[in-house]
């Protein structure tokens, strides 16, 4: 299964026999809007804090994800998921209503790849027949945490990001019809030496260039091999970032080919500054919007790169720099209809 230095290939194809993405008002207003299996109208979902709300943003994406996979439950053998907030306690809470045997894990933004490699690598070994993955972040939450609660009003630098409130869900078989889960390339951790935790894309583009250098390299193929590349929450600033780098490096992937979710889920007016950004950002693109357009046979294999930032309110306070990680998973469909 190890190609390379730190690239699995899945010689079983693991499935993604389902989703489900949940987004909140600012998400329905968005640009991709139709590409949701549930929009909420208000922050709170009928709960009295925004951490219950967002605990319900991954409860609802997961029975989702179920449902429409028409299992019960009690079928799904293991759930791997994560958010932003203190100790993943959204999802922790979440796969307490679930029920379902628990991996707890914390990549960040990147949550969403670390999940669905570490997922397909259990589903390729026969460690499961079905399997849950998932991430989540809530706009409202995340930025108390991280930054000033919304009630503050703070004004924010053109390079913040507009923290997604939202979630993802996928569940994997090792059986059926779906896109596939062909290779994953395991982040390593980089850190440039940033400190502002406003610039988070160009705090991550460095981490995403080098898994996506690294996952070409350890495949012994071409960027052109994918119809798509996929950054998770990279936003404007890094974007760009990481499109220079490519470049100095000698890297050759097309800007038609290389795009960014953080630029995909809101429209055109909307106050986000940067883009988009959180652990529900990559989960909801990917297993909503581009899973969608894959299946319509618009293209056939894509490469989704999640980023994520691993600082916590305690390293900024203490003036530490912010070490960055990026997740590339390969997904290949050769079902679906041409457009």
């Amino acid at each position: 299964m190890l190609q390379g230095h730190r690239t699995w290939v899945f010689d079983h194809k693991p499935v993604i026999l389902s989703t489900g993405t949940v987004g909140g008002p600012f998400e329905a207003n968005g640009a991709i809007p139709n590409d949701f299996d549930l929009l909420h109208s208000d922050l709170w979902l009928n709960q009295d804090s925004y951490e219950k709300a967002h605990k319900v943003l991954f409860e609802q994406a997961c029975l989702r994800a179920i449902e429409k996979a028409e299992l019960q439950k009690e079928q799904i053998q293991f759930l791997l998921g994560g958010d932003l907030i203190n100790q993943i306690t959204p999802t922790s809470f979440a796969s307490r209503t679930i029920g379902t045997p628990y991996f707890g894990l914390f990549g960040a933004c990147s949550t969403s790849m670390e999940g669905l490699a570490l997922g397909a690598s259990i589903i390729n070994a026969k460690g499961a027949k079905y399997l849950l993955t998932g991430a989540s972040s809530h706009n409202a939450a995340v930025e108390k945490q991280f930054r000033y609660p919304t009630e503050y009003g703070g004004q924010k630098p053109p390079t913040a990001q507009w923290t997604v409130t939202g979630a993802g869900a996928a569940v994997l078989s090792d059986t059926g019809d779906g896109p596939c889960v062909t290779s994953a390339t395991i982040g390593r951790v980089i850190d440039m030496g940033l400190t502002d935790p406003f610039n988070m894309g160009g705090a991550m583009a460095p981490a995403a260039v080098d898994t996506i250098e690294a996952h070409l390299k350890d495949r012994n193929i071409d960027p052109a091999y994918y119809d798509l590349i996929v950054t998770g929450d990279l936003g404007k600033i890094g974007h760009e970032a990481s499109l220079d780098l490519f470049k100095k490096h000698g890297t050759p992937i097309q800007e038609n080919q290389y795009q960014d979710c953080g630029l995909m889920i809101y429209r055109e007016g909307q106050p986000v500054l940067s883009g988009a950004s959180g652990a529900g950002c990559s989960a909801t693109v990917v297993y909503g919007h581009l899973l969608n357009r894959m299946k319509q046979g618009e293209f056939k294999r894509m490469l989704v790169v999640a980023t994520g930032a691993l600082l916590s309110p305690l390293t900024f306070q203490q003036s530490e720099t912010i070490p960055c990680i990026a997740h590339a998973v390969s997904i290949e469909y050769e079902g679906g209809t041409t457009l």
